[in-house]
């Protein structure tokens, strides 16, 4: 090949060409509320909750569904969902509500308030500790040797601020709320309509088709351009239930077995072709065949479940007196890549504050330690009742000086080799 010819200075001659160029950053599309997700580039919105966002990889994808399962008294579930249509309230954009069981307007009404102030101060009101100040002797200081000691942190955050915080002792101003355009629908209020061929009851096919239509109508399947892009928000709440004329939570085998896997598969077509994303609530403590709930979990993209400790033996359960319920992540979505977002730990809990609701790392109990008391204190002051210690195996305790090992004495444990030899030789 021959080599470009250049002038006296060492340019290029005027006629060569060349099939390098500059690189430009891609142009993202610019959507109100939304991020790129550092893992895979995918669009993310936030779910509200920011400690949720920081489990499931980031945020929601767009394109994507978010399948909660229910707690036994749908509280928390519920409030996940309000938490996630007040995020879209706040971002500018537009919602779209389904219930059976509560009016759309009434769930609209209960959305939480969002905080305006400083996310510094809020955190400084939260509870969390301030660095002491040596030159105050009225600060609390912690003892020597647990001073080089990592600090465990339980609350789950991600360094980059993404989303809102919100109060959910109050709600959002009415002003707000109704600047914000929402579609509604209410399985009640709707008339039946023909399925024809249709595997879909005639809830199912009904509520399909108005999702179809509001996405074609509104333009976010791309066939219109729009000015300022959007990205709808879709909550469906207690699908599966009764209401939804589904049989799935009454029987073993049900007669609309794929009733809502049918549904939720043509759910996600229309979320791939659109800018939306949807948080659908199941009650999956009602549905009795596992393996169907097997199968819903596999059709949908991100999928949590609340364990609420209302009326169950863990309400009472000194390891769980500071959070009311657990969280499990049952599945991940596989985005661009081959594997999914692994999270840090999988022992979640969460608590509702005063004001807040959060998702935190669940930290296991210590390990069991060995107790030593005078001789003359009696051995009913160390009993399991009056013990401080929280962890579920009973511990061992010595009485100091009266020991028959004196190696015990001096606390050091015995090897259980020489602690045979020894009961045998007697």
């Amino acid at each position: 090949m021959a080599a470009p010819v250049r002038g006296m200075a060492g340019s290029p001659s005027i006629g060569n060409t060349t099939s390098f160029q500059k690189k430009t950053r891609s142009k993202l599309v610019s959507i109100p509320g939304t991020r790129p997700s550092v893992q895979n580039g995918q669009l993310l919105v936030s779910s509200g909750v920011s400690s949720l966002d920081y489990v499931i990889g980031g945020g929601l994808a767009v394109g994507t569904l978010l399948l909660v399962e229910e707690d036994c008294y749908d509280s928390y579930s519920r409030m996940l969902l309000k938490y996630f249509l007040a995020e879209g309230v706040v971002c500018g954009h537009e919602l779209f509500l389904a219930s059976a069981r509560d009016h759309p307007d009434e769930i609209m009404q209960e959305l939480p308030s969002p905080i305006v102030d400083d996310v510094a101060g809020m955190k400084i009101s939260e509870g969390q500790s301030q660095p002491s100040d040596p030159e105050n002797p009225d600060t609390m200081k912690i003892a020597w040797r647990y001073q080089n000691q990592p600090r465990v942190q339980t609350a789950l955050a991600s360094s980059v601020r993404f989303g809102h915080y919100y109060d959910v002792s109050k709600t959002m101003e009415p002003e707000l709320r109704q600047a914000a355009k929402c579609h509604s629908f209410y399985q009640l209020q709707e008339t039946p309509v023909t399925t024809g061929s249709s595997p879909l009851p005639s809830p199912y096919h009904a509520l399909l088709k108005s999702i179809q239509t509001v996405i074609r109508k509104e333009g976010f399947d791309g066939s219109t351009p729009q000015v300022g892009s959007e990205c709808p928000r879709l909550g469906l709440h207690s699908l599966g239930s009764v209401l939804w004329g589904d049989d799935v939570c009454c029987k073993v085998n049900p007669a609309h077995c794929h009733a809502l896997t049918t549904f939720l598969y043509a759910l996600r077509g229309l979320l791939r072709t659109s800018l939306s994303v949807a948080m659908v609530t199941v009650p999956s403590h009602l549905i009795q065949n596992r393996a169907i709930m097997g199968r819903i979990i596999r059709l949908s993209d991100t999928a949590i479940a609340l364990e609420s400790f209302r009326g169950s033996e863990k309400e009472t359960n000194p390891l769980y007196k500071d959070y009311h319920g657990l969280l499990h992540v049952c599945q991940l979505p596989r985005l661009n890549c081959l594997s999914s977002e692994v999270p840090d730990t999988k022992d979640l809990a969460f608590k509702l504050k005063r004001k807040q609701f959060t998702i935190e790392s669940s930290l296991r109990a210590p390990a069991p330690a060995f107790i030593f008391r005078p001789a003359s204190q009696p051995a009913s002051a160390l009993s399991p009742q009056n013990t401080p210690s929280t962890h579920p195996t009973a511990l061992r305790v010595y009485s100091y000086g009266t020991s028959p090992n004196p190696n015990e004495q001096r606390g050091v444990k015995t090897p259980p080799r020489l602690l045979t030899s020894a009961v045998s030789g007697l």
